[in-house]
């Protein structure tokens, strides 16, 4: 008894969640229509064009067959013409069945100014096709690069760029080929089938029957096809995305893989989603080819049964020889429209796919603001007050971080790997929002939270240990963060950034290309670059991330040098790991483990003996070792020197 209530319980639960699935399937497809909608808005008359000249053309397409009847039978044969009143009358005019069987080429050139005419209605179709296409295009991938660019940057960490191009190029082909294309040609078929059933009915009722009766077979079966495949195209999609972004991942990291020797590793990788993709590929193909099998037999069998059925109803006089063959020729010119049909209603399955890919980039929520949104001045004190974060909402990175940046001055951020420098820089540009009960940054007394982000980064400057920068000149690089900047403007922020003698050197000078990511530049060079784009910005707010790790000391020095007169009244935050850089600072704090551990000058902070003095001494130990090695490697060169003269 107690199996038995078991069993039916979980036979309830099975129910409701399949219900529930059913549910989640229909809200996501009328999603996915809105979708659409939206995307068609510039391009809906194009296509409700096409629709309505496919219409006409599908009524042109029955008379040629109409054409041949009338010839069999009434020209050459002696029935009384099934033709409108207005076509016997035209017929009469220019001398009637007589003149027509003497003079067949009229017969023939009537085919002919038929067919042009389907000519220039398929012409017309297809021209209003490519413009409807080419529009919806245009329209999908404005909408998508516009959101995908106001979306958090957050998604961005989260999601792979090789994945987010697939679906910005190959989904948005595949919905387009459907829009375009499939779409308009199954409402043309359908559009086409319809006339073509008035025709067949009129001709003979029961064989017009037989006919159709094969219709609904290959749309069932269409239709079982299409919910089954569904989830192989997914397969296929996201296999394909995983492709492309080793791909991207590949070519952006090429010098890594070339200098540690890992092109075997990457191909090998490589060849393996390969393989993965093209297997899924394969057994995609094969139930295809199982589709298209079936629904050909299918249409065999109908064709055979029409020939069989009409030349008995022909040979019992329920229908002439002339009707015959234009059934036949119907039923011919019907059949293939139908299996197409049918394979694009299978093909809707990719298209669905797609479009749910694209959905999800267009459903993420977009980065906004509060409604009330302000953009107060910048130039204030800069306040993290119990700041406590996470990214992944259970491992927090910061722990109740606060302390206090006074307006002008300069502080220095030093700490381990992992102890949350930069993720405090992420919080202050408003690149990850804080939420209310984790603490609060100010700026002169305002919540970051309460103003606009775009406000918020135009007023802070940044320079990543990692720069990036455009495939572009190294003059649009630098004057990148506005647009009425001056080459004087630029070339004083290249003096600054101790940048301007290299520039000066290349061959092009500041028009020199630097490539993708800048790789026709060394680390230095591009710090140097991403520096010099930061002092074009003037804000008021200065963010130096480890920027002069790829620097030597000497060029280290001369920057700091430079930076330091130019930045005037600017508050400036240093993050670094040399003690060196952070000597000149105001302030200092010291993070471990997410927690300040300790903040004051260099001097106070030396003077305490903490973990501050520890990385110092040991910095400094090591400066002392390497100087020591340089001056035996001297020594050593003297006397090799002296025992060659000798």
């Amino acid at each position: 008894m107690v199996k038995k209530t078991k069993e039916t319980k979980e036979k309830k639960e099975n129910t409701v969640d399949k219900k529930a699935a059913r549910r989640t399937r229909r809200a996501n497809r009328a999603a996915s229509v809105r979708l659409l909608v939206r995307f068609l808005r510039g391009s809906r008359g194009f296509f409700v064009a096409s629709i309505l000249i496919s219409l006409v053309a599908a009524i042109f397409e029955m008379i040629n067959p109409k054409i041949i009847s009338f010839t069999v039978d009434s020209v050459l044969g002696d029935k009384k013409p099934a033709l409108p009143q207005f076509a016997i009358d035209a017929i009469e005019k220019i001398g009637g069945k007589e003149y027509l069987a003497d003079n067949l080429w009229v017969v023939a050139v009537f085919v002919l100014i038929v067919s042009f005419i389907l000519v220039i209605l398929r012409y017309a179709q297809n021209v209003l096709n490519s413009r409807g296409s080419q529009t919806l295009v245009e329209t999908m991938r404005n909408d998508l690069y516009e959101h995908i660019e106001h979306l958090p940057y957050s998604w961005h960490m989260k999601n792979q760029t090789g994945d987010i191009i697939q679906r910005c190029t190959s989904d948005v082909e595949m919905v387009n080929a459907f829009l375009s294309r499939q779409l308009v040609s199954i409402v043309r078929i359908v559009l086409f089938i319809i006339v073509a059933m008035v025709f067949m009915f009129d001709m003979n009722v029961r064989l017009a029957a037989v006919a159709a009766a094969t219709l609904p077979i290959i749309v069932a079966y269409s239709a079982f096809f299409h919910g089954k495949i569904g989830p192989r195209f997914r397969e296929c999609d996201e296999s394909e995305g995983k492709l492309s972004s080793i791909t991207q991942e590949n070519l952006t990291g090429v010098r890594v893989v070339r200098a540690f020797g890992r092109e075997r590793y990457e191909r090998d990788r490589f060849e393996r989603q390969n393989n993965e993709y093209c297997s899924l590929l394969i057994k995609l193909c094969r139930i295809f080819a199982a589709f298209w099998a079936t629904s050909d037999l299918i249409s065999g069998l109908q064709v055979m049964l029409i020939i069989i059925l009409g030349t008995v109803f022909a040979v019992q006089g329920d229908m002439t020889t002339g009707d015959f063959m234009a059934f036949v020729s119907y039923n011919s010119m019907l059949i293939w429209p139908v299996r197409r049909l049918g394979r694009m209603v299978s093909e809707m399955s990719k298209a669905g796919v797609s479009i749910e890919r694209i959905r999800y980039i267009m459903d993420s929520p977009r980065e906004s603001d509060k409604p009330d949104a302000i953009e107060p001045p910048m130039t204030g004190d800069i306040k993290f007050e119990n700041v406590s974060f996470s990214y992944d909402g259970s491992t927090e990175l910061l722990h109740n971080v606060s302390f206090t940046v006074k307006a002008g001055t300069t502080l220095g951020i030093i700490g381990g790997t992992g102890s949350g420098k930069s993720t405090l820089m992420h919080l202050l540009c408003r690149l990850y929002d804080l939420p209310p009960e984790n603490g609060r940054i100010t700026i002169g007394g305002v919540d970051i939270a309460d103003m606009k982000a775009s406000w918020v980064r135009r007023n802070i400057g940044i320079v990543l240990q990692e720069p990036f920068l455009f495939s572009r000149t190294i003059e649009e690089n630098i004057g990148i963060a506005r647009a009425d900047i001056t080459k004087e403007e630029i070339r004083e922020a290249a003096r600054i950034a101790c940048l301007d003698e290299t520039i000066e050197s290349f061959s092009s000078g500041y028009a020199t290309v630097v490539g993708e990511r800048g790789v026709t530049l060394s680390g230095g060079q591009k710090q140097r670059a991403a520096i010099a784009r930061m002092l074009t910005q003037k804000a008021p707010i200065m963010i130096f991330d480890d920027s002069l790790s790829a620097v030597d000391a000497e060029t280290d020095a001369k920057i700091r040098r430079a930076l330091g007169e130019a930045m005037g009244k600017s508050t400036v935050i240093i993050i670094s790991h040399r003690t060196s850089t952070l000597m000149a600072a105001d302030k200092i704090i010291v993070l471990d483990r997410g927690r300040v551990r300790e903040e004051g000058t260099h001097d106070e902070l030396i003077a305490k003996g903490g973990l501050y003095k520890r990385i110092h001494d040991i910095q400094m130990a090591n400066i002392d070792v390497d100087d020591d090695n340089v001056n035996e490697e001297a020594k050593e060169t003297t006397e090799k020197k002296k025992e060659a003269v000798i």
